[in-house]
């Protein structure tokens, strides 16, 4: 399945609200077959650093790699946004995997059906959106991005690594605030009693 692979977003310029940079747990971003693993954590740039090329990772032993990025609270994620390498360097497919307690490793990768399975775009070295399944990733605590399969068949590279969506724990929060109101719940507790003297009935607690 390919699912978001052939809509791509023409116009992401601007300051975005629904960038999910804040909520990365940056320090804890860390990948799998990498020719530098601390370049993981490079991947996750503001947006305003987006288009940055001096900071990269490249796959090393063969063409594919796993970055694994943990937020800091539930979110619901509504794209991916990416940057990658141009030539034989381009990945052409990417797994997505949502909510793995610890990174997986490549075997788990292969074993296991992803949450998303997208086709890149090649040829393009600009930024690119790529609409998620929203019912997939509605309450994410951590993503595994399984990269491989470029153009050349030995090298993968990757310039950034963006979200977009909202926090989940935030909407939460904001549903507890419309649940019935502390000065409202006496009130209700009373005519409970009072029905149910008055007419013999069992009244239900919720």
């Amino acid at each position: 399945m390919n699912e978001g692979s052939n809509s791509v977003a023409t116009d992401l310029t601007g300051a975005d609200h629904s960038n999910l940079f804040s909520y990365i747990d940056r320090d804890n971003v860390h990948g799998l077959n990498l020719a530098v693993p601390e370049m993981a954590k490079e991947l996750i740039k503001p947006w305003s650093n987006r288009e940055d090329t001096t900071q990269f990772a490249d796959s090393c032993v063969d063409d594919q790699m796993i970055i694994h990025v943990p937020f800091s609270q539930n979110v619901r994620i509504k794209s991916v946004i990416l940057k990658i390498g141009g030539g034989e360097s381009t990945p052409r497919h990417l797994k997505i995997f949502a909510n793995y307690a610890n990174i997986i490793d490549f075997t788990d990768a292969e074993n296991t059906k992803p949450h998303l399975d997208i086709s890149l775009l090649e040829g393009e070295t600009g930024i690119v959106e790529y609409p998620l399944r929203v019912a997939a990733f509605t309450s994410v605590h951590t993503l595994s991005l399984y990269f491989g399969d470029s153009a050349g068949g030995d090298l993968s590279r990757v310039y950034f690594v963006g979200f977009k969506g909202d926090s989940r724990t935030g909407r939460k929060e904001g549903t507890k605030k419309l649940e019935i109101p502390a000065a409202n719940a006496p009130d209700t507790q009373l005519f409970d009693r009072l029905k149910q003297n008055a007419g013999g009935q069992q009244t239900t607690a919720r």
